[in-house]
């Protein structure tokens, strides 16, 4: 594939052939299942217009002009794949053109307070992310804010609240239409953890300033590679890897990184994963892991532990750097740290990777990699999608509906329940 290499290890007694069949009768349910009408995301190519993407660069625009921080409502795939977007886009340090804030994804007292005496002095947009209007966390927070941003810019807070929501019915869609707010709306048939490609993603994408089209446009092109390919495509053999896996015993799926900024990258995979395929008893239990940091911690664990699961490192092979930190050698070289001389962080980190990876391996856990070159919004897109297709694919293989959620609805259900005793 043009943005993703993918490779695996420790898989001798694999051979896809053996389940081709399955595998492609999962790729035929996925064009012709009932409940596909969820699967607006597939065709990325119409998940979104011309006319809707200007929209949203132009408000883009005009965020960046007028305030110093966008606060995106919303919780699960409403918030998960931008914060996961622009961390993997963005410096440590924030540097965008407006400081993209998350509010609305738990019931944390502590933190909307802390978040509201930090905008107190700050100009800010409000953009509510939800199909329903209905979902506990972001209702509450978002109606907090909105009587902030009230009270603050009086008539002209309907111009600074953006709604994301359904386009025909919802309760959030009745609210947007009675205070006049601006609105992009979710397709019907594309649900909320596949939505990253649609306004919920790319309008927080665009306010941090980066490029949506690229986002898109490799997307696209990540798409009809997969389309074009045979049964063999990366995007289905990771699906059916993780099947023959889960067949043998390795039920758990740890998701490696190397790289700190991809923290909500793997945040997004999990759910994606776990609340598309981990249903009527079965699926892999998604769990991430950010080296070299949580070697330290779970190290013991993937070397020695029960022998349930397999790892996925999410690689980039060439950080962006300025190449400011260099190691040179000192006389007395009291740290002992001397043998490091002439080699970059980035050629250490990429060292410990190959260690870490070898030493998973020599413990007996099956390692697929799946790398990018570099950090950019065409890689972006193309692991958004990637991932978007193949836990789809793993799902139907695992003979599940990869678009419905029932456990979450049941919670939901309970905690209102007791709420209004």
């Amino acid at each position: 594939m043009k943005y993703i290499k993918f490779e695996y290890e420790m898989l001798d007694n694999f051979d896809i052939n053996t389940i081709k069949s399955s595998a492609t009768q999962a790729f035929s349910d996925l064009n012709e299942k009932e409940e596909n009408k969820m699967t607006g995301w597939v065709d990325v190519e119409n998940i979104i217009s011309k006319q809707e993407i200007d929209e949203i660069i132009n408000i883009s625009k005009e965020i960046q002009n007028k305030a110093q921080v966008l606060l995106v409502v919303g919780i699960g795939g409403s918030y998960l794949g931008a914060k996961a977007g622009i961390d993997y886009l963005s410096d440590y340090y924030n540097n965008n053109k407006v400081e993209v804030i998350f509010v609305g994804n738990s019931i944390s007292e502590k933190y909307l307070e802390d978040t509201i005496k930090y905008i107190k002095n700050k100009d800010f947009y409000i953009n509510v992310i939800s199909k329903s209007g209905t979902t506990l966390e972001p209702a509450i927070a978002f109606r907090i804010l909105k009587k902030l941003c009230e009270e603050k810019y009086k008539q002209e807070a309907k111009d600074r609240i953006i709604v994301t929501t359904s386009k025909n019915t919802g309760l959030l869609k009745d609210i947007s239409k009675k205070h006049s707010y601006r609105t992009f709306y979710i397709p019907d048939n594309v649900g909320g953890r596949y939505s990253v490609l649609t306004p919920v993603g790319l309008l927080p994408l665009a306010v941090a300033g980066f490029d949506i089209n690229k986002i898109l446009n490799s997307a696209i092109e990540t798409k009809k590679e997969i389309f074009n390919d045979d049964i063999k495509n990366p995007a289905i053999e990771y699906a059916a890897i993780r099947n023959h896996l889960y067949k043998t015993g390795k039920d758990i799926e740890v998701y490696s990184t190397f790289h700190p900024n991809m923290r909500f990258f793997l945040e997004w995979m999990k759910q994606l994963f776990g609340e598309s395929e981990c249903k009527n008893n079965t699926g892999i239990f998604p769990a991430s892991l950010v080296l070299t940091s949580d070697l330290h911690s779970m190290g013991q664990l993937m070397q020695d532990g029960k022998r349930n699961l397999f790892e996925t490192f999410i690689n980039v092979d060439k950080e962006k750097v300025d190449g400011l930190i260099s190691f040179e050698e000192e006389v007395e070289d009291e740290d002992k740290l001397n043998y490091l001389k002439n080699i970059t962080m980035n050629e250490i980190n990429n060292v410990a990777k190959e260690g870490t990876m070898k030493a998973h391996k020599d413990g007996l856990v099956p390692i697929i990699k799946i790398s990018v070159e570099k950090q950019t919004e065409e890689t972006l897109g193309a692991l958004f999608y990637f991932f978007e297709f193949s836990c789809a694919i793993s799902a139907y293989m695992l003979h599940v509906n990869p678009f419905n959620q029932p456990g979450v609805e049941n919670y939901k259900s309970n905690i209102k329940q007791i709420l209004n005793k």
